[in-house]
């Protein structure tokens, strides 16, 4: 009897971030614009103050708002770092290396999320994803390994996707419009297992990227990009901020 009321919630969610992205990505609230104050928005969208204020913590952990504490959420100035986070295409890295590129899918797994996933892509109890690796090469031999989960809630297509020919990231970048990312950078030593997919000694420096993005349907995809540290870097172009 709970799920048709779990269902009616998710979907009101979905519709209330939605239509927030959209003021702020559109740049009708622009940057310093007060959000609403919970209880209005709970009354404008007929819902209690609790799903408003998840929708709003979905909103901070994106970077889209900035909530003060008796004050309310603002929409947020994008970050200086933002220019080296991009979404980087691994074949275009590969190949201005002048280095042929190609990928394989080593395992694709449609599962209920677990609480690990559930930590990783922020979804609830109930979603069900879609657990893929790939590894990248460059010229036969490891580059990247990705490890990556999608949201099956909210891109339903991914399930019956072909990504023999097109790697995950590709395909999501031409099927889903996204709409804020996170990103978090930070090195780690390989474990056998990522040493044995890279081809690299254990305890080899690695450089990771973990990246997730959301969309007007809630999250899109948790990826985790392992790089041996000599594979990779950052680079990015900055001028004073006014």
């Amino acid at each position: 009897m709970d799920a048709p009321s779990e269902d009616r919630e998710s979907t009101l969610h979905q519709r209330i971030v939605g239509d927030i992205e959209g003021k702020i990505v559109s740049g009708e609230w622009p940057v310093g614009h007060r959000i609403p104050f919970e209880v209005d928005l709970a009354k404008h969208y007929g819902c209690s103050r609790m799903t408003v204020n998840k929708v709003l913590t979905q909103l901070a952990r994106a970077g889209l708002i900035d909530r003060v504490k008796k004050s309310g959420s603002f929409v947020s100035r994008p970050q200086a770092q933002s220019a080296v986070l991009e979404i980087n295409d691994i074949r275009k890295e590969v190949e201005s290396l002048k280095l042929a590129y190609s990928f394989t899918l080593t395992r694709r797994v449609r599962r209920k999320a677990t609480s690990a996933d559930r930590l990783r892509l922020d979804v609830p109890r109930a979603a069900s994803v879609l657990a893929l690796t790939c590894l990248h090469l460059a010229g036969n031999k490891p580059f990247c390994l990705e490890e990556r989960l999608i949201s099956l809630d909210s891109v339903p297509g991914a399930e019956a996707a072909d990504f023999g020919k097109t790697t995950p990231g590709q395909w999501l970048l031409s099927q889903v419009p996204w709409s804020s990312a996170e990103h978090r950078i930070f090195a780690v030593a390989s474990d056998a297992e990522t040493s044995a997919s890279l081809a690299v000694p254990v305890g080899t420096a690695c450089l990771v990227i973990e990246r997730r993005t959301w969309s007007g349907a809630g999250p899109v995809t948790q990826v985790r990009f392992t790089y041996p540290g000599d594979r990779h870097a950052l680079v990015a172009t900055f001028t004073p901020a006014s």
